[in-house]
């Protein structure tokens, strides 16, 4: 089993990056929060990985923190959440704000995350409560304020290519909506504003 993997990123797409490791490209599936943390393409990378075999595939998910890998193998035990569904649930919530959201049974914090239903939330929320206890105990810190949320969505798209006007205009627009939305949220419906 493929368990880390270091080389050149040869290519970074949102959902998945290609790393060269001597020669050999690797197709490694990451989720949001470890693709926005990478360097760009010809730098020297290193992932986390976990190795997923079916009948008729072999995947390779990719992480940037041990965190990251350690709830994506909690989420996979639960009933029904396969590692896709794993991935979007890391991409739609930062992993100490998961963590957070299972310890306080927060249903609707968790069926916020594009792709989870109530019934999965409740899942999450139930088989993960005693698995993520020794984790990350619960903080009172309260969300990013919405200047350094603003800074924070203006900078990853400035580093993705985007020109300043045409960024800070669909940043504006999707706060205008979602004031206090999660940073991958926003960036993600900010993303598709510009993609139109």
């Amino acid at each position: 089993m493929i368990a880390f993997l270091r080389g050149r990123l040869q290519e970074k797409h949102p959902n998945r990056v290609v790393i060269d490791v001597n020669g050999v490209g690797y197709e490694v599936h990451v989720p949001l929060s470890s693709f926005y943390g990478m360097a760009e393409p010809g730098a020297e990378i290193a992932l986390r990985v976990h190795t997923h075999v079916r009948e008729d595939a072999l995947t390779l998910f990719g992480f940037g923190s041990a965190l990251e890998l350690q709830l994506f193998e909690r989420l996979i035990a639960v009933t029904g959440i396969g590692p896709r569904l794993a991935l979007a649930v890391l991409s739609g919530i930062e992993p100490p704000e998961l963590i957070r959201a299972v310890q306080r049974a927060d249903i609707t914090r968790l069926t916020a995350i594009p792709g989870v239903g109530k019934k999965t939330a409740e899942r999450i929320a139930l088989e993960l409560k005693d698995r993520l206890a020794k984790l990350e105990p619960i903080s009172e810190a309260g969300p990013p304020s919405a200047e350094s949320l603003r800074d924070d969505l203006l900078s990853a798209l400035l580093n993705l290519g985007y020109h300043r006007p045409a960024a800070e205009k669909a940043i504006d627009a999707v706060l205008a909506i979602e004031p206090a939305g999660a940073f991958e949220v926003v960036l993600r419906n900010a993303l598709r504003r510009l993609s139109r």
